[in-house]
């Protein structure tokens, strides 16, 4: 049992690399909500003035917000949905026995070692060009008009796989002796089972497709128009593109306000499902 002076020398040995971290954290904060309140574009240097809440007020009323707003939201909604369905179907069938499992699971681990970067443009450029494209061969040789058009299972399948190799073997034995039809053995024992792992893998992805850029900048910068345009890609125009500095801050602040809000959301969700 630890004594009041092993605590307190514990704190003492965490205390610098937990006020590293604030200050790594509150700097960029503070300097990016200062920024947010002046008028400050780097292409008239020197003319910065204090404005209140105008960049705030801008950018929440430019249609831009909104469309990027929407696009967050579906793209947040539809991976997640796709994503939970197909690697909780990769998750079971990896949790059965067949010739060559260790293999599949080895490149279901596989994409992690691949930068978001190069993924997205293997993507674009071999899988899903419209021209030279893998998708737009198999449509041809079909017959069909290819298609231009414009996805990440692997973590939920690892996550998921590793719940479903705790499930209680005598529950297995019981469903099999039972003569249990798959989608009561789905319905009633696996999906209850994994209640709380899937809960937890839609904060994780939640977190990253708020934050997703590099696949979309290195495929289609956004376009056309704003039409794959998200609010992390909209913060990046502003500064970089517009060089506007105090919009894009202002963009920065209600950003970190909108995951912030969806973040005490889904702790609460997992909160609720570590109790049950």
């Amino acid at each position: 049992m630890a004594t009041q002076q092993t605590r307190a020398l514990g704190r003492i040995l965490v205390a610098p690399s937990v006020v590293l971290l604030f200050v790594w954290m509150i700097v960029p904060l503070a300097l990016t909500i200062y920024f947010s309140t002046l008028r400050y574009n780097l292409l008239n240097p020197g003319v910065e003035r204090f404005i209140g809440a105008d960049n705030y007020i801008y950018f929440l009323s430019d249609p831009a917000f909104i469309g990027s707003l929407r696009n967050t939201l579906v793209l947040v909604g539809s991976v997640l949905a796709i994503t939970v369905v197909l690697g909780m179907l990769i998750a079971l069938l990896l949790d059965q026995e067949f010739v060559g499992r260790s293999v599949v699971r080895l490149l279901v681990i596989a994409p992690f070692f691949v930068m978001p970067t190069v993924s997205a443009l293997v993507w674009k450029n071999l899988l899903m060009h419209p021209v030279s494209g893998i998708f737009a061969w198999m449509a041809t040789s079909f017959g069909f008009t290819p298609i231009d058009w414009f996805a990440k299972v692997p973590m939920l399948a690892i996550i998921l796989i590793t719940a479903l190799q705790s499930l209680d073997n005598e529950q297995k034995e019981a469903a099999e002796m039972d003569d249990t039809g798959a989608l009561p053995y789905l319905f009633y024992i696996v999906l209850p089972h994994l209640a709380r792992p899937i809960t937890v893998v839609i904060l994780i992805q939640t977190i990253f497709l708020l934050t997703v850029f590099a696949e979309i900048f290195v495929t289609t910068g956004g376009g056309p128009g704003i039409q794959t345009t998200n609010i992390a890609f909209l913060i990046y125009a502003q500064a970089l593109l517009q060089y506007d500095v105090g919009g894009a801050s202002a963009g920065g602040i209600v950003a970190v306000v909108l995951a912030n809000i969806v973040a005490v959301f889904l702790v609460r969700l997992v909160g609720k499902n570590l109790e049950a």
